[in-house]
């Protein structure tokens, strides 16, 4: 099993400071203890800084870092497990930026990967998001950053170069030092890039990596976790509530607080099925597969509208737009479903139309569906305006959803249980809400349009004849 990052010695513990770490809790800081324990000395010690010396301390990690943030002296992997908002970037960033110094004080040189889900996720949150590589750098070791050829590089020759879980392709061939992966549970093609990476992490005297993630009990997630090679550090968002915002506060930590999605979400717990739910994570890791592997016969885009009041307690709620499930699932020549995209996302209806009729071109896609009962005939009025604004062809199926949700969900469940339908990749927010969706519950919009697009790929496929069902279906 994996070790304990609390049980592994620091440099701080090495100067004097021992003591004191041992006494933090997790809420704290060592700044914290230290002004608790002695105001007076602290605040005398700040006032007779010089403007270098404030400088100095103002980038002392050391001094800031909560224990679940404090890094082990020996480690191949080492995973920070966190829930949301409980302080997983800054300790990567500190990381690399330590490795940084390090290479070019040891090798004259050095290679360090940068692996996120997608690049968007690697510029906003590892590379320019507020505890982001550039936004906690000294003004002294600040790397230039090259964003067209996805690369940092710091003057000592030290560089570090970002690369996607999209294409894994892109780590076979480069060597690196070190690397850093963020939410890796998340990543597309997560074993295979996973795998790419430790191909290519061969140089220097002590090859290391970190990792920053949400849990999720995907296959190669329990593979690292239980290597003895691998240190765990955990923390919840508890152990940052004090400099969690009002609004994240008041929007998602209280509602989903003591929830089986807040237990994974917040408290960083390791889940396993949820009971009562019509798909497991293992029966979609048995269908799982990296690459389709025949022609497409068949291609759907499903949309399910967030024509509701938006939520900003959804986890996902990022635009002041409830969120909109657009899937793509297609029907292969073996006749087994491929879900193939998730474009989803919290969009205004303008975005979500274009984004939509876009696809359905650039896939040629046979079929783009939406539920007349979610909004009327809304979701056809914003595909056509959306179709015309970008002069592109489209062709459209209205469906009506007569019966319940679990009546027309269980046949696409049937179908992942008779291993016919396939996930292309990891879809991390798709497979939450299928597999912790019970029937009774309000469906999340996701997984909602996977079911229609599957139903109409796979099952309705299979039913109708020439002629039959034209432009109109009821499910």
């Amino acid at each position: 099993m994996a070790a304990s990052a609390h049980a592994v010695s620091h440099p701080a513990e090495s100067s004097g400071l021992a003591p004191l770490i041992s006494k933090l809790q997790p809420h704290e800081s060592l700044l914290t203890l230290l002004v608790a324990e002695a105001p007076k000395a602290v605040e005398k010690f700040l006032a007779e800084l010089d403007d270098l010396e404030a400088l100095f301390f103002q980038y002392n990690w050391e001094y800031q870092m909560r224990p679940m943030q404090v890094r082990p002296l020996r480690f191949g992997t080492w995973v920070i497990q966190g829930g949301r908002g409980v302080g997983k970037t800054r300790p990567g960033s500190e990381c690399v930026i330590d490795w940084a110094k390090t290479l070019g004080r040891d090798y004259g040189a050095g290679k360090i990967a940068l692996i996120a889900k997608n690049p968007s996720d690697a510029r906003d949150v590892m590379i320019e998001g507020e505890s982001g590589i550039l936004a906690v750098s000294p003004p002294y070791f600040r790397p230039r950053y090259e964003p067209t050829k996805r690369r940092l590089s710091w003057d000592n020759g030290v560089q570090a170069h970002v690369y996607s879980s999209e294409v894994p392709d892109d780590l076979r061939g480069p060597q690196h030092h070190k690397g850093w992966g963020d939410e890796i549970c998340k990543w597309r093609h997560a074993q295979e890039t996973w795998d790419q990476y430790q191909f290519g992490l061969r140089l220097g005297a002590d090859p290391q990596t970190v990792l920053t993630t949400t849990p999720r009990p995907t296959k190669v997630y329990i593979e690292i976790i239980n290597d003895p090679e691998t240190i765990v550090s955990r923390g919840k968002t508890d152990d940052n509530y004090a400099n969690l915002s009002e609004k994240f506060i008041n929007t998602v930590y209280r509602k989903y607080k003591g929830t089986r999605l807040g237990r994974q979400e917040l408290d960083a717990e390791l889940l396993s099925d949820t009971p009562g739910a019509l798909w497991t994570l293992n029966m979609i890791d048995e269908c799982r597969v990296s690459k389709v592997p025949c022609e497409m016969r068949y291609l759907v885009v499903a949309i399910d509208p967030g024509v509701t009041d938006p939520d900003p307690s959804n986890p996902q709620f990022t635009e002041g737009h409830a969120e909109t499930g657009i899937v793509v699932v297609g029907r292969g020549d073996d006749n087994h479903g491929y879900v193939l995209h998730d474009f989803s996302g919290s969009l205004s209806a303008d975005t979500w139309g274009q984004r939509a009729v876009t696809h359905y071109n650039s896939l040629q896609a046979n079929m783009i569906v939406g539920e007349a009962n979610n909004g009327g005939d809304l979701v056809e009025f914003v595909v056509k305006a959306a179709a015309e604004k970008l002069d592109m062809p489209y062709a459209y199926e209205k469906v009506n959803a007569s019966r319940g949700k679990r009546t027309r969900a269980e046949p696409v469940s049937a179908l992942y249980e008779q291993r016919r339908q396939h996930h292309v990749g990891i879809f991390a927010e798709l497979e939450d809400q299928m597999t912790t969706w019970i029937p009774g519950m309000k469906s999340p919009d996701r997984m909602d349009a996977m079911v229609w697009a599957a139903t109409r790929a796979m099952l309705l496929f299979e039913k109708e004849r020439p002629n039959v069902l034209r432009g109109k279906a009821v499910w």
